[in-house]
């Protein structure tokens, strides 16, 4: 376990070849400063919060670099969003500088520093583990993962331990330098995503490694360099290693940044969605609207990202698993069970089975399951019906969803533009719309069909509960 590694500032070169593979090694032997006058990343578009964790640092004595995705999306031309720290501190050494700070994490130990709903990610410089290292502090198992990886090192070796050369990028806040371990910034003209090391090997030491791949590739515009590619079907098995709970968030950052059809269209190419969500993938090689569903949701999500509306896993789950219920129910129906018990039965095995993969918090899962069932509600519009499915709390996802049904080919239109209507229209035309729908807003009859008004029983005047014979005109007593 980890033999043959051997400190950078030993064997610089060997190092180099092991770290980056041929290719890149060939390309990227020295590391590339850049001074302040020679690039666009400013303070001013940086965070503030940021800047008062790099100072601080820099003050105590310790180095301090803003690193990977921001200083990557400040030269992109794109404003930054997400800033993190890296640092010789040590966990402990940067909670002793931040009152407002917790040590997180087992696998990696990171320091978050809060600032009210903001919160800085600092990290101390990473090394390359040895074979003299305890389990405690570095640890990978029989397969390459990487279990355990807290061993400290220089800015250099933590440059190398990344997972992408756009992304080794260090922003000095001591001359506003840009440090460039790994040619990043040659790959970001070329808008070319390139793996730090031999992809087969870092891609065995962390599996989610690909999701970011095609995160990056989809988000960014960038092509896949073709050593990063090459592995990816062939490993793509081994996301089944990682923990469920990991995946829902990584699964989160997939779909839910604004650019979820084409991140979609990337996973299925390579072999990655039915590793994620396998019971959807086995849906969509059955029925021809499964996939549509699934791009019709994404696209909608994508767009309410961009108009920055409120969007909601809930909901994409439930697209994206609606064809597994649908494919369950019909078996549970050929069984002999009602429509909605068959409903309710497929529903519970769809989620059971997808939590072995990701994990849904039952803040989604719940909702996910009202949206399925008011999918069996919608038609049915007779009486009181319709407005008790209006004031459903998950109407307006169930609506939406009904949408994307009609838009994939499951449904033939017509639903959804009555619910549209409905919701627009004032008393006089959802009454029309009612009985157009062969409703009687009134009752509960069947279409057309008027019921017997409801002879009043006659009222009793007395105190003492006797029958009353004067209220119309004694025709009780004759």
């Amino acid at each position: 376990m980890f033999k043959g590694f051997t400190r950078f500032l030993q064997s610089p070169g060997e190092s180099l070849k092991s770290l980056f593979g041929t290719e890149a090694a060939a390309a990227a032997p020295e590391v590339r400063v850049i001074p302040r006058e020679e690039h666009s990343v400013s303070r001013q578009h940086l965070s503030d919060a940021a800047l008062k964790v790099l100072y601080r640092l820099h003050n105590a004595g310790f180095e301090a670099y803003l690193v990977g995705g921001c200083i990557r999306d400040s030269l992109l031309g794109r404003m930054p969003k997400d800033f993190d720290v890296a640092t010789d501190a040590t966990p402990e050494q940067v909670k002793g500088l931040f009152r407002n700070s917790r040590i997180i994490g087992r696998r990696f130990r990171i320091v978050h520093v809060r600032f009210g709903r903001e919160v800085i990610e600092v990290t101390t410089f990473r090394g390359k583990p040895g074979d003299d290292h305890a389990d405690h502090i570095a640890q990978q198992s029989d397969d390459g993962l990487l279990l355990r990886d807290n061993v400290w090192g220089n800015v250099q070796e933590d440059a190398l331990r990344r997972d992408f050369t756009i992304n080794a990028l260090y922003y000095s806040i001591a001359d506003f330098s840009i440090h460039d371990f790994a040619n990043g910034v040659d790959d970001i003209e070329t808008r070319t995503l390139r793996l730090i090391g031999e992809p087969a090997t870092r891609y065995r030491e962390d599996p989610v490694r690909m999701l970011r791949a095609v995160r990056f590739a989809a988000k960014l515009d960038f092509q896949l360099a073709p050593s990063t590619e090459a592995p990816i079907r062939e490993l793509a098995p081994l996301m089944l290693q990682i923990p469920p709970a990991r995946l829902f968030d990584e699964v989160l950052k997939l779909f839910m940044a604004g650019y979820g059809v084409e991140t979609f269209r990337l996973l299925r190419h390579y072999g990655l969605f039915e590793m994620l969500l396998p019971e959807a993938a086995e849906a969509m090689d059955e029925l021809p609207w499964a996939e549509r569903l699934v791009e019709e949701a994404l696209a909608s999500t994508d767009r309410r990202i961009h108009e920055e509306r409120p969007v909601t896993p809930a909901f994409l789950f439930a697209a994206m698993l609606w064809g597994p219920v649908v494919k369950r129910q019909a078996e549970q129906q050929a069984n002999g069970l009602p429509p909605i018990p068959a409903l309710q039965a497929a529903a519970q095995q769809v989620i059971s089975r997808q939590l072995q993969h990701v994990s849904i918090p039952k803040r989604f899962s719940m909702p996910m399951r009202d949206i399925w069932d008011l999918q069996h509600r919608l038609p049915l519009r007779r009486g009181r019906r319709a407005f008790q499915t209006r004031e459903h709390p998950r109407f307006r996802a169930a609506y939406d969803m009904l949408l994307l049904r009609e838009a994939a080919g499951e449904l033939a239109p017509g639903l959804g533009d009555w619910w549209t209507a409905f919701q627009k229209a004032d008393e006089h035309e959802q009454a029309r719309l009612l009985d157009k729908a062969g409703a009687n807003p009134a009752g509960s009859g069947k279409p057309g069909r008027k019921r017997r008004p409801r002879r009043r029983k006659p009222r009793n005047s007395n105190k003492g509960g006797s029958s009353n014979s004067s209220n119309n005109g004694g025709n009780l007593d004759s």
